[in-house]
């Protein structure tokens, strides 16, 4: 793994989470209980802290810091879709931050709010708890019902035991075992 001090900033993981061999944490990062982090993800806690919550997923090739002084939040049950980047923002419990999403400094995302794929939630900008934004600013164009509630929480529930499962079964191979 690539877990790293800075300048006597060290991170804490907790004992039941799963941190991908290729991804990358450095500094002041605090991961809580049954977080998955995913191949490529990068959490720098150089200058800033960053805090992950309980259950959360950080998918493959997302990007988490924050400014000097100041401290990323994403709280409980939050699915950050791959290649998301959220900077000195705050991510709600439960919410969805979609594939390839910006949270930029001091957003706030509400508690299950989701965040469609490809949308950039601008410096300081709010989304509602249970609100849906997208676009290019990020702008609410719904809300969240309790259909789309249940089937997340099922979502969740799946990346949830992937830290204990990747854990147990994932496997490296070597050359003989794969190349046909």
């Amino acid at each position: 793994m690539n877990i790293y001090s800075f300048e006597g900033r060290i991170p804490r993981i907790d004992v039941t989470s799963y941190v991908s061999p290729s991804a990358s944490i450095i500094g002041k990062v605090t991961v809580g209980k049954n977080v998955w982090i995913g191949p490529g993800a990068v959490l720098r806690g150089d200058y800033g802290e960053i805090e992950i919550g309980d259950y959360t997923a950080v998918e493959d090739n997302c990007v988490i810091h924050a400014r000097p002084g100041e401290k990323t939040v994403i709280g409980k049950h939050v699915t950050l879709g791959h290649l998301s980047l959220v900077h000195t923002g705050t991510v709600g419990d439960w919410a969805v931050v979609g594939m390839g999403s910006v949270i930029s400094d001091f957003a706030r995302i509400g508690e299950w709010a989701a965040i469609a794929e490809g949308a950039v939630v601008k410096n300081r900008s709010e989304i509602p708890e249970r609100k849906i934004a997208a676009g290019v600013p990020a702008k609410v164009v719904g809300d969240i019902n309790q259909d789309y509630i249940e089937l997340w929480t099922k979502y969740k529930e799946n990346y949830n035991s992937f830290a204990n499962r990747y854990k147990e079964n994932l496997k490296p191979l070597e050359a003989k075992q794969y190349i046909i």
